[in-house]
């Protein structure tokens, strides 16, 4: 059998999460049958679960990496980077609406979840405290609550958008920044 390189391995890795990507986006986890999977990333059921043992296991590989990416965009960015990519209806709404009911449902996706990436969350939470420090930020709530407050707009944002109501991005950015300013 002929070896294959690493950069190989990592770009067939990223056709697959990018046509899952679409193909949960369209058809939700339960939708996104085995043949559409194929279909959508454009190789047999024996490529694609060569690299992931499961749909389950593809789609919580999807779900972790989108939640990485949109941890990293708002340590770069800060929660107006968040509501501009919202806004501009990104492909990961769809599976990202999938995610809570089966946290909900899943004990051990439950446990593995909220496992993902403690270092990421520590980043954050670390970062709302240095701006809370600046007088960027509200200083009259543990950062924790700040965390969590933008945590369910951006739920409640990603709901809207996967519904297609739209995002008023401009309006949205003012109520947030009124709501997390110093007091």
């Amino acid at each position: 059998m002929p070896k294959v390189s690493e950069a190989h391995r990592e770009e067939r890795r990223r056709q697959i999460l990018d046509g899952a990507r679409r193909a949960f986006a369209e058809h939700g986890y339960e939708g996104a049958t085995v043949d559409v999977l194929e279909a959508e990333i454009g190789l047999s059921r024996g490529a694609i679960f060569n690299y992931f043992p499961s749909k389950l296991e593809l789609f919580v590989a999807l779900a972790e990496h989108d939640q990485l990416q949109l941890a990293e965009l708002w340590l770069r960015e800060g929660f107006e980077g968040v509501v501009q990519e919202l806004g501009n209806d990104p492909g990961w709404v769809g599976p990202y609406l999938d995610v809570p009911r089966m946290l909900r449902t899943d004990e051990g996706l439950r446990s593995r979840w909220f496992a993902l990436n403690p270092e990421l969350e520590t980043k954050i939470v670390d970062g709302f405290r240095d701006l809370q420090g600046a007088g960027k930020l509200r200083a009259d709530l543990p950062a924790e609550t700040l965390v969590r407050f933008f945590s369910v707009v951006f739920d409640g944002l990603a709901v809207q958008q996967g519904a297609r109501f739209g995002i008023d991005v401009d309006g949205t950015l003012e109520l947030i920044r009124s709501a997390v300013a110093p007091k």
